[in-house]
């Protein structure tokens, strides 16, 4: 066997190796629209991209998303005792600040101008003002990192491809999602707050006396009107959310229905609205907007806004704090048929404990699958959860359990029999996807406070295609270049040395591939840059190789002193190239570290191609005993 037989078995697995990594890439980007359908009808499309080497925002379009941490809401949460005269002051600062203002800066001003001693409402933090003002600034700063950290998880468990996610200032953060099908999944998941709450529901007697008592504040209430209000523009864009305390009664009764006259009031049900005959919402003006449906009470969808609106008032949620309850309401409307014919869309009304059984902070792993053709979430607890999931479920055996996500019902099951293993599962879904992105987000955890998009934009495929073109055309003509001044300058070795260059570029992309790498616009400026470092090995090489020549050396003597002399000064230059790549990519973000780890792939490729390919290549030649001279 020749001694280069195992150099060349190794440089051929290598090839096989690179040609099966990149030959999904190949063939994704030659399949016909036609094909690529087919493909998505057979299940196998989403198995071939996986595979496919990824792309960058910058070479296949995407979303540009900036948002902002609701700073307000988290000095909200953080201040305890709460009352008018705090709400007074927090309020006219959140309507009056702008977004270059700093809302605590504002709010410290605004407490000062108004004489509101802080302290009282910060007692927890400190009794000191300034104290005060830097504590909340640190809550801030610590909130934005833990939503930068969650964030860059969920999008990491999401699939994207070399995302970006930075801080812009104290209360920002920049995302980059490259290659994203679907932008409302990504705003859902970057805003989901993903608070999980798991509420026992109060009893049905409770909670129809509370209905009562709701009416009796109603009808004693002077602004109460004799009216329903068939407002589809505040109706049909309403979300159904957890209602809270506010300061004050801000909407009246009267305001919510003074669009609509008397006319709209009937004894039938329509299509257009809200319809509710006028006596009996004179006589029950809150429970004659809901309806019985089996053993909970919905709300028709076009009375959600007037009935949010009544239990956000001061005397309702007195009464419900008296009492340590709260309502909720399903996420999804349900339809319901009447039984008069026709149908009516409806969302489920939950009177809940207002103190949590169990938060999500403890669970330990969420996980998306089904269950009877159905999405789910499966749910581990970690063992202090486990513990009070067993001591909850086992002390209200036959009671409902509400579970809460995002402020809003998934379920309400009946609890059959105490659980001690910390399991459970929620359901309610939409499809695969809501659930995998449920999943996600509480694995990842919940946002320390809301987020706000304030800036969003979609960058179009063109812009892509136009990049990717520009791009494969300038690496191809500099390396078409180089080949050319190559074999015309080096001759034979010349010719070697474009072998290598060519075999250097496919390892780069197919390492690229195998690491799940995303090449950009940057990656493509690292692969010209390699092209350039290769060259430059194999300059140092063939001079090396001359010198030794024109001292009158045989070739194989001079490949060999050539390879043993440059091999030092390509080491020493390539090493250097490489601490730059990795404080690139240590420090950088992004497009940045894009171009770091093609040039760190780059440079360690052609150090292989131009001293152990090319050798293994010289010596095969220099050990042909009829050779005269080395065409270099």
């Amino acid at each position: 066997m020749n001694k280069q037989t195992p150099r060349l078995l190794f440089i051929g697995l290598i090839l096989l190796w690179a040609i099966y990594t990149l030959f999904p890439t190949f063939k994704f980007n030659f399949l016909s629209e036609e094909e690529k359908n087919n493909l998505l009808i057979d299940g196998k499309l989403e198995n071939l991209q996986n595979k496919v080497l990824k792309q960058g925002l910058d070479l296949q379009g995407g979303m540009h998303i900036l948002l902002e941490i609701d700073i307000p809401t988290l000095i909200e949460n953080l201040a305890t005792n709460k009352n008018n005269k705090f709400y007074n002051t927090f309020d006219y600062t959140k309507a009056n600040y702008n977004l270059n203002q700093s809302f605590i800066d504002e709010f410290i001003k605004d407490s000062e101008n108004n004489e509101l001693r802080l302290n009282r409402y910060f007692s927890d933090i400190s009794s000191n003002g300034l104290t005060i003002k830097q504590t909340l600034e640190k809550e801030r700063d610590d909130a934005l990192n833990r939503v930068l950290e969650i964030l860059q998880n969920r999008v990491d468990e999401f699939g994207v491809s070399e995302p970006t996610i930075q801080k812009q200032g104290n209360q920002r953060i920049i995302v980059e999602l490259a290659g994203v099908q679907d932008p409302s999944r990504a705003r859902s998941l970057l805003q989901s707050t993903a608070l999980l709450e798991f509420s026992l529901l109060k009893d049905g007697a409770i909670t129809q006396n509370l209905i009562s008592r709701i009416d009796k504040i109603l009808k004693g209430n002077s602004d109460v009107a004799a009216i329903v209000s068939s407002n589809n523009e505040k109706t049909d864009s309403f979300e159904p959310a957890e209602t809270k305390t506010t300061n004050n009664q801000e909407v009246s009764i009267t305001e919510l229905f003074s669009s609509v006259d008397d006319d709209t009031l009937t004894s039938s049900n329509t299509s257009d609205g809200v319809i509710v005959d006028k006596d009996i919402f004179q006589e029950r003006p809150f429970s004659s907007l809901l309806r019985q449906t089996g053993n909970d009470m919905g709300v028709p969808e076009k009375n959600l806004f007037a009935i949010t609106k009544i239990i956000e008032m001061e005397d309702i949620q007195t009464s419900l704090q008296n009492e340590e309850s709260k309502i909720s309401f399903s996420k999804d409307k349900e339809v319901w048929t009447l039984p008069e014919g026709g149908t009516e869309s409806f969302f489920k009304m939950y009177h809940l404990e207002s103190n949590k059984g169990l938060s999500g902070g403890l669970i330990q792993e969420a996980k998306a699958s089904f269950y009877n053709g159905q999405p789910i979430v499966s749910l581990s607890m970690n063992s202090e959860g486990a513990k009070i999931w067993s001591r909850l479920t086992g002390a209200n055996i036959g009671k409902r359990l509400a579970i809460v996500l995002d402020n809003n019902v998934r379920m309400a099951p009946t609890i059959r029999s105490k659980i001690s293993d910390g399991q459970t599962q929620v359901e309610g879904f939409a499809n695969m996807n809501e659930a995998k992105d449920i999943a996600i987000v509480l694995r990842a955890g919940a946002l320390p406070a809301p987020v706000n998009i304030i800036e969003e934009r979609t960058i179009g495929p063109s812009l892509g295609k136009d990049s990717i073109e520009k791009g494969t055309r300038s690496v191809i003509i500099g390396l078409i270049l180089i080949l050319i001044f190559m074999i015309f300058y080096y001759r034979g070795s010349g010719f070697i040395a474009s072998t290598g260059l060519i075999f250097n570029l496919i390892l780069v992309l197919s390492i690229l591939s195998m690491l799940d790498a995303t090449l950009t616009l940057p990656g493509i400026a690292g692969l010209i840059l390699t092209v350039g470092m290769a060259v430059d090995a194999n300059v140092i090489i063939f001079e090396r190789i001359r010198e030794e020549l024109e001292k009158g050396k045989k070739s194989k003597s001079a490949v060999e002193s050539g390879f043993s002399r440059a091999i030092t000064t390509i080491v020493d230059a390539n090493v250097t190239t490489i601490l730059a790549a990795l404080i690139l990519y240590q420090f950088g973000s992004g497009p940045i570290r894009g171009f770091a780890i093609v040039l760190c792939c780059g440079i360690l490729t052609s150090m292989f191609t131009a001293i152990f390919t090319s050798k293994t290549i010289f010596n095969i030649i220099t050990n042909n005993k009829n050779l005269k001279s080395l065409s270099i």
